[in-house]
């Protein structure tokens, strides 16, 4: 059965309108100007137009170049103005010059695609007989060039623009002469530092690194428990500055901060000044170029930097969650622009921190925890045992908070190389640094009672109804030792670790969820 053409209107060269299907056989030759075999075929298609009952059309694909062609070749058939490549694109125009013969009813019934000339004398003996053509005086062949449609800017901007584009969100127009960047930021779409403008091309682009369908819904966010839509997500990673290849990595973030225990809501509205720390995990580390090693935690690298800034911009935009609004930190964080880091699990023979939460070597996840401050810098260049750097360990993270504020909230101990090796000649594990950690820092209720030299703590009254017993008994910091997150990163030079002091914790807070993530 003869494929059906698509229906299109163009006007030629003179302003006139020209519709297909035209009510009588038709031969299309999609042509532009700088193709030197769609200059070799234009006399023939000229030529054409001389037939019996025969329409003929040139979709031309710069207006300029239709001007060039229609002087270069003394042309009298009509030659279309193409040069938005709408129809060249609804015909999933590859090379050109592509000539189309179509029934009365717009079928296709042949097609010959550059300049074959035995392909072209056949074509012309089956639908133009009539037509005298020296076709010895023509070259044996030619190959054709590359539609316009092709390049791959203007590919993104034909698929967003056709009624198949899996685009749907809705579309803000910026009158011409309003500067794109000051409108993102009176809009509200920014986290104060300029954003890349989230236009239909670099969207669809940014949807490639995923293969999930663009409104698949991958979460609903708080506070205004908006539907995350991938295609929203998307908007968002090209807004923060991420490579299509960045999304899959956003996309999953996203399902961790939504899963209930998280509570992204508490997290972005508390007065503390909580925030979303991201930690990256897995082979995918590698394949996105993350840096592990010298300024891990800070600026410089576009994967680890954008991902995470992406996926504030979404809880913002998609979620609503802005400073003034929900968002009430009383002296806001830098962690809110961005903060994202991949562990360095070949430096050390520990487990990675996704395998010790359940997950297999060769997963790629990222691991999401509500932090508030850091990375603090855990400062020992002495200590020659395990014991005593672990010591040293507890004891900075003891001020997490306040010192006197105990079972109150997770950690991030971020070990660098040097002391990864310093624990290594002890053999110690992580489990041997959590033991120690939790060690060093227990106190008696009776020590963590505020003062008058000191505020915080437990109030005194309540410690003082307590049994005796249970006044002298020593309360480590951590409520437990899976409180105790440790990953390893960071130059190899320098005994600087870093540790993360986070928020509130467990059911009443927050906890930390890893989510797989997925292609």
């Amino acid at each position: 059965m003869a494929a059906e053409l698509p229906a299109f209107a163009l006007d030629d060269m003179a302003g006139n309108g020209h519709a297909f299907p035209a009510g009588q056989r038709t031969a299309l030759c999609f042509v532009k100007e700088d193709c030197p075999t769609c200059n070799l075929v234009m006399p023939l298609i000229e030529a054409l137009g001389d037939a019996d009952e025969l329409t003929v059309l040139a979709p031309g694909q710069t207006a300029d170049g239709n001007r060039t062609l229609i002087e270069r070749h003394g042309l009298t058939i009509p030659v279309l103005d193409d040069s938005t490549l709408k129809v060249s694109f609804a015909y999933d125009l590859e090379t050109v010059p592509l000539l189309l013969m179509s029934d009365e009813s717009g079928n296709e019934v042949d097609r010959v695609v550059g300049f074959d000339r035995a392909e072209w004398q056949a074509f012309f003996e089956r639908h133009a007989p009539t037509v005298d053509v020296d076709w010895q005086s023509l070259p044996e062949w030619r190959p054709g060039c590359g539609s316009l449609t092709q390049d791959p800017i203007i590919a993104d901007r034909l698929r967003a623009e056709s009624e198949n584009s899996p685009l749907r969100a809705r579309r803000i127009e910026i009158a011409p002469a309003d500067d794109v960047h000051e409108f993102l930021f009176d809009q509200g779409f920014t986290d104060g530092l300029p954003v890349v403008p989230p236009t239909a091309e670099r969207v669809l682009r940014m949807l490639g690194g995923s293969r999930r369908d663009s409104q698949e819904v991958v979460a609903t966010v708080p506070p205004n428990y908006a539907p995350a839509t991938v295609e929203k997500v998307a908007i968002n990673a090209v807004m923060a500055g991420c490579k299509p290849e960045h999304l899959r990595v956003v996309i999953a973030a996203l399902e961790a901060v939504c899963n209930k225990v998280f509570n992204i809501h508490g997290v972005m509205a508390t007065t503390m000044g909580a925030t979303p720390v991201m930690i990256v995990n897995g082979p995918i580390r590698h394949e996105l170029g993350m840096n592990m090693r010298l300024g891990a935690l800070g600026q410089g690298n576009r994967a680890a930097n954008s991902i995470g800034r992406a996926l504030r911009l979404a809880v913002r935009n998609i979620g609503g969650a802005r400073p003034g609004g929900t968002e009430r930190s009383t002296l806001g964080n830098p962690m809110k622009f961005t903060m994202c880091f991949p562990e360095w699990e070949e430096r050390s023979n520990w487990e990675p921190l996704h395998v010790e939460r359940g997950f297999k070597a060769e997963d790629s996840v990222i691991s999401i925890f509500a932090m508030t401050s850091g990375p603090t810098l855990c400062v020992d260049q002495s200590s020659l045992t395990a014991r005593q750097l672990a010591g040293s360990f507890g004891l900075s993270m003891e001020a997490s908070q306040h010192v006197h504020a105990h079972n109150a909230s997770d950690a991030i101990l971020v070990v660098c190389p040097e002391h990864v090796d310093t624990l290594a000649r002890d053999d110690f594990s992580k489990d041997d640094v959590r033991e120690q950690i939790q060690k060093v820092t227990a106190r008696p209720l009776t020590d963590l009672v505020a003062t008058d030299d000191i505020g915080g703590g437990i109030p005194a009254d309540r410690v003082a109804a307590m049994p005796a017993d249970r006044q002298s008994r020593p309360m480590p910091k951590f409520a437990s030792k899976g409180n105790i997150h440790i990953v390893v990163a960071g130059s190899d030079a320098g005994k600087f670790s870093g540790v993360f002091h986070g928020w509130v914790g467990g059911e009443i807070g927050s906890i930390p969820v890893s989510v797989k993530i997925e292609d």
